[in-house]
């Protein structure tokens, strides 16, 4: 298999201890609620721990409040952003039907102008009501949870070869996260394939030009976290208020 190179600079995770669960004999709950009111995109939800995690990568093309996000085709074109986008991987729509759009950060922080740019209080809000976009702070909380980054990735991910490329080391899904391997597309506007890895945003920001986010790949069992461009198109998965 041909080594992917991804522009990310990795950093030592600050490990953060949170309480998994109230029982001291058992790390992980993990259950599909249906009794819960959940908007149609997120139709089903897993508990890990004190968490409740969406199932799907998220997959609207507006803000909350019905503002459109622009879809952005044009690799130029993305490359130049500075406020909130989405794509399909490689452009086809069928990809997004399993895999859920990718969106650069701005669409995460819900910058949609130039003036939502330099005031917070202007911005948008793109994960559904109810639901935020983990910080990385709560992605660490669900490491922890899952026993650590060297090993939560497998049982993050979704079993099998049907979406992820062989050999999808480690998986179990034992979790109920179900990741799937939506690829990414670089600051430059070109795309990874889908099968190799995802990536996935934080809402928390680094500086002007970069934010945090976590990563998982076929071949580990490793879940990564690192910093990348905020033009990077990336996965959403959301977390319950």
């Amino acid at each position: 298999m041909k080594k992917i190179l991804v522009k990310i600079a990795f950093t030592t995770l600050v490990v953060l201890f949170y309480n998994c669960s109230n029982s001291e004999n058992s790390n992980i709950t993990s259950s599909i609620n249906t009794t819960r009111p959940t908007p149609p995109i997120l139709d089903s939800e897993v508990q890990i721990g004190s968490q409740i995690w969406s199932v799907k990568n998220l997959n609207v093309s507006k803000y909350t409040d019905g503002t459109p996000i622009p879809q952005v085709t044009d690799p130029t074109q993305w490359a130049n952003l500075t406020t909130g986008a989405w794509c399909y991987n490689v452009n086809n729509f069928v990809n997004g039907n399993i895999y859920g759009k990718l969106y650069n950060w701005y669409a995460v922080a819900g910058i949609f102008d130039a003036a939502s740019a330099t005031n917070p209080a202007l911005r948008k809000k793109l994960a559904p009501t109810g639901w935020h976009i983990p910080t990385d702070a709560e992605w660490t909380q669900l490491t922890d949870c899952l026993g650590g980054s060297a090993v939560a990735a497998g049982k993050m991910k979704e079993i099998g070869t049907a979406h992820w490329w062989s050999p999808n080391t480690d998986a179990t899904n034992s979790s109920g996260f179900t990741a799937l391997p939506g690829g990414w597309r670089y600051s430059y506007g070109a795309w990874t394939i889908v099968g190799y890895g995802g990536y996935w945003w934080s809402s928390s920001e680094l500086n002007t030009t970069n934010a945090w986010a976590r990563c998982l790949i076929s071949n580990d069992g490793y879940f990564y976290g690192g910093f990348n461009d905020k033009q990077f198109g990336f996965s959403v998965r959301c977390l319950r208020d």
